[in-house]
């Protein structure tokens, strides 16, 4: 999740367990300690695609942050003895490993276990979710105006988690939605991802991904009974081929689970992880390789840039939020024509 809804559930933490005790200080000690896990992103791994694989690794593993608790409790109850040593490793505990568990509700993926298992990821929030962060918001404001405010903090934390389960049963009901649509196309036991699209959980994407096609669903609760709209991307399994034995390739497959788009621009064999952004805002996108001469020489893994946002498109997203237009063209962000399809 983005670093203000981390502060402000570290914050709610804090507030809930040792407000009481240490009133509106323990707000910040919260935030920084919520903190500390995202860190890594000031580390250079040597590449982008290291960068990019290694974020939320070991800063984000329980194994690292059980022990970090202790530390910093101990360390903290030197600083302040009250509330207690217990309760100090009670809170580190609390803020610092619920950062991890909250960012696995996402898609980019979380190396909980680091060092070992793959990423774990449940897709069931966006990074940003207003809906989430604005009740944490909420009690940490109100335990500024009138401290301790533990009922208000306690009711902003219960909120926010219910949010989180809510997220987990909509994205269940959503792919019972698709599943049908997508076997009947052909698309039955392949890769599927089902996600919510930006800033809330009315709205959702669904990819799935075989060898020659991704297809993409968008569907939400506001649909009614609208029949399902499958838009079809075609990929370059040779492209993958290519590239397949390339280093930088195998952290990307593995840290993706294989979703991955694969394309050439200029000669440059390039591969955009599809899961983040939606198609024609994909934000990862790594040049793997150069083709010369029916050749290819590998690259050192450098991020192509970052596609431009097309903020006319933010009221078409309302729009298909609320179920004013039955359609968005995620290729073209774009309404469809009267008798074209996307």
């Amino acid at each position: 999740m983005d670093s203000i809804t981390q502060a402000a559930l570290g914050a709610s933490i804090a507030g809930l367990l040792a407000g009481k005790t240490l009133g509106r200080p323990v707000l910040l000690t919260g935030a920084l300690l919520a903190t500390l896990p995202d860190l890594d992103v000031l580390i250079d791994y040597g590449t982008a695609v290291a960068n990019f694989t290694q974020h939320r690794g070991f800063s984000h593993s329980l194994f690292v942050l059980a022990p970090l608790s202790l530390l910093l409790a101990a360390l903290l109850w030197r600083w302040k003895p009250e509330p207690g040593f217990s309760r100090w490793l009670l809170l580190t505990a609390m803020v610092l490993m619920t950062h991890p568990l909250l960012d696995t509700f996402t898609t980019y993926g979380t190396q909980l276990f680091w060092p070992i298992g793959r990423p774990l990821a449940i897709s069931s929030v966006f990074i940003i979710d207003p809906l989430y962060t604005l009740p944490l918001l909420a009690g940490c404001i109100a335990f500024l105006i009138r401290p301790p405010a533990v009922r208000a903090v306690a009711a902003g934390l219960a909120l926010s988690t219910a949010y989180l389960g809510w997220s987990f049963v909509a994205q269940q009901a959503i792919t019972e939605r698709v599943q049908p649509a997508l076997a009947d196309a052909g698309f039955e036991d392949v890769e599927l991802l089902v996600q919510p699209m930006p800033f809330n959980t009315v709205l959702w994407r669904a990819t799935a991904m075989t060898d020659q096609h991704r297809v993409e669903i968008v569907t939400g609760f506001l649909d009614g009974d609208a029949p399902l709209t499958l838009e079809y991307f075609p990929r370059q399994p040779e492209l993958a081929k290519a590239v397949s034995q390339l280093p930088e390739t195998r952290r990307l497959e593995w840290f993706t689970r294989g979703f991955l788009d694969y394309k050439t621009n200029g000669g440059e064999i390039t591969a955009t992880d599809v899961r983040l952004g939606i198609p024609g805002a994909h934000p990862f996108t790594f040049i793997l390789a150069n083709q010369q001469d029916g050749s290819v020489i590998p690259g050192n893994g450098a991020r192509a840039p970052r596609p431009v946002m097309n903020t006319g498109a933010l009221p078409l997203l309302w729009a298909r939020t609320t179920g004013a237009i039955p359609v968005l063209c995620l290729a073209s962000l774009a309404t469809p024509t009267s008798g074209q399809e996307c």
